[in-house]
This record gives structure tokens, sequence and C-alpha cells, in this order.
């Protein structure tokens, strides 16, 4: 696999980042490593993310660097669709979490990387690197278990995938506690709209109440369990 980072007449081109996380702090220090290092350009950052869906998708960075749990869009449905919309863009997702589940989910919606939030600041740029170069890069704390079951997992088709953006926007929102008319403001579109897409993803889902939507969204890691 060929290596985002090239060379015009000898001159080494950075690897574009986009930062996707919804506490300003971390994106700020997080910006201030790469921007320490010639080989990155922070061209974007995100605070949430719908945010990180719509800037991803207008800049087509080398690499997005998502943050697992963000408002508005949870990073996994991020990870989805930004697979769909930009497919040259590397995500390396970023962590508090190092369960199977969520490491074998990230992986499994097409993650380059994995780096848990409080490990040594190289093991991002080293992941960054080699998402850059095309390769996979997971913490190094983050149990063998997880990987395993990610490489002998065949894959199967989860209703979950054949959902349109718009209603992964609306299934996210509604885990959220948001109301029709809070996220017909959001999504620019008639709370009358955002019922019709709840109710088509509920029966394509098989969802039969809020309940089934909040274990769904639950089982998924678009809300997180704690």
């Amino acid at each position: 696999m060929m290596s985002c980072r090239y060379r015009v007449q000898g001159v080494s081109v950075a690897i574009s980042i986009v930062l996707a996380d919804d506490h300003a702090l971390v994106r700020r220090g997080m910006k201030a490593l790469f921007e320490s290092e010639p080989d990155f350009s922070v061209i974007a950052e995100a605070g949430d993310g719908l945010q990180a869906l719509q800037i991803t998708e207008a800049l087509h960075p080398d690499v997005l660097v998502l943050d697992l749990m963000l408002p508005g869009m949870p990073g996994l449905e991020v990870l989805h669709v930004v697979r769909q919309k930009s497919p040259r863009t590397r995500v390396v997702m970023i962590s508090v979490h190092k369960t199977t589940s969520m490491v074998s989910q990230a992986l499994q919606n097409g993650a380059t990387g994995y780096v848990l939030k409080g490990n040594p600041e190289t093991e991002l740029l080293d992941a960054v690197r080699a998402a850059g170069a095309g390769r996979r890069y997971i913490s190094t704390s983050v149990p063998d278990i997880a990987v395993r079951k990610f490489l002998e997992q065949s894959p199967i088709l989860d209703p979950h995938d054949t959902l349109t953006l718009r209603q992964r926007e609306v299934l996210c929102l509604t885990a959220e506690g948001k109301t029709s008319a809070e996220i017909g403001e959001i999504l620019k579109i008639s709370p009358r709209t955002v019922e019709n897409h709840r109710a088509m993803l509920m029966d394509r889902l098989g969802l039969k109440n809020h309940t089934d939507l909040i274990v769904h969204a639950l089982r998924h890691g678009i809300i997180p369990e704690e």
C-alpha cells in the first residue's frame, strides 16, 4: 500500500491531519504535539462527530485522529461513514477504552490505528506515521485478545451497516436523549421528517421501542456503557 507521504522535487510533504475531540484542551495539546514534528500538518479541528464528518468529507485529510466518544455522532459511527465517503483518509481512534469489544468494533469498522489516552505521546505520533504509510498501529497496552478477535472474526452483515447517513444521525441524536424538535433543528429538517427516519431505522433494525434503541446504541458503542 502506498504511503500518504511523498516527495515533490526533493521536498517531503507532511501528513495532513484533522483532529476530532470534544475537549478543546485535548485538541490544543494534540495540535501542539503534531506541530512540533516536521512531517505533520494539522489542517482542521472538530469538536463533535457531525463536524468531524463534514470536515473530513470536505478536506479528505491523510489521517483523521478521532475520539471514540463524541457528541452528535460517536466515533464509531463517524469512522463507518468516513470509510465510505473519504476512503483515502485513514483513521486513528483515540480512547480511554481498551475493552475487547471497543477495540474490535473500531478495527472492524476500518480503523487503521487505536491509541489509548494517557499512554506516552510517542504512541500517537507513531500511530499517525503508521497510518500515513498504510500500516496498522495498536497501543501496546491493548490486550492481545482484542486484536486476535478482530483477525479471527468472519465478516457478518449487520443490519446496522445498512443504515443511511441520515438514519445514523437520527439514531445517534435520539440515543443522546434529544427530542424530534431538537434533532430537526440540528439537522435542518422538520420534526416530522425526523420521526419518519426514526421509524424506518427502527424497522430496519427490528427495534420495537425506545428501550430497544438504547440497548442497540449501547451494543454498537454509540453511547458509553457507563
